[in-house]
């Protein structure tokens, strides 16, 4: 699979260079990610869960950790970003500019460690019994 090449294909090489960068800041910080699709866009991918989706939108470089938590505590923690605004679940940049370190840094360590803490929680399947055979 190769979702995220595949989109960075079809754009100019410009914003292709700087979203590229972006998922490959976002792939040191967390190598065990897959490539895939979460509604609709090429995304990373952790243990079955969408980690983040970075998207060239009409006027903007949209980032999309999946979760508006993360996005939340994001921000709470985040200092001022030049350009950097919000929409729930969602943080734009502005076109022309490299995505900041720290944003993919604190989005991608933040949603990680909550794919973590769900998958943790979820109940595991009982191991089958076979049934004896007469």
């Amino acid at each position: 699979m190769a979702e995220i090449d595949d989109y960075l294909a079809r754009l100019d090489e410009e914003d292709a260079t700087i979203i590229g960068d972006a998922y490959a800041s976002a792939r040191s910080l967390v190598s065990e990610v897959e490539e895939g699709m979460s509604y609709g866009m090429p995304a990373l991918i952790l243990q079955g869960r969408a980690l983040l989706s970075i998207m060239r939108a009409k006027g903007h470089f949209g980032v999309y950790p999946f979760s508006s938590v993360v996005v939340a505590k994001v921000l709470e923690t985040l200092g001022p970003v030049d350009g950097l605004t919000s929409a729930k679940g969602t943080l734009r940049l502005p076109l022309g500019a490299p995505i900041p370190e720290i944003v993919i840094r604190q989005l991608v360590l933040t949603r990680r460690d909550e794919i973590l803490e769900t998958n943790a929680k979820k109940p595991k399947p009982r191991p089958r019994v076979a049934k004896p055979t007469d």
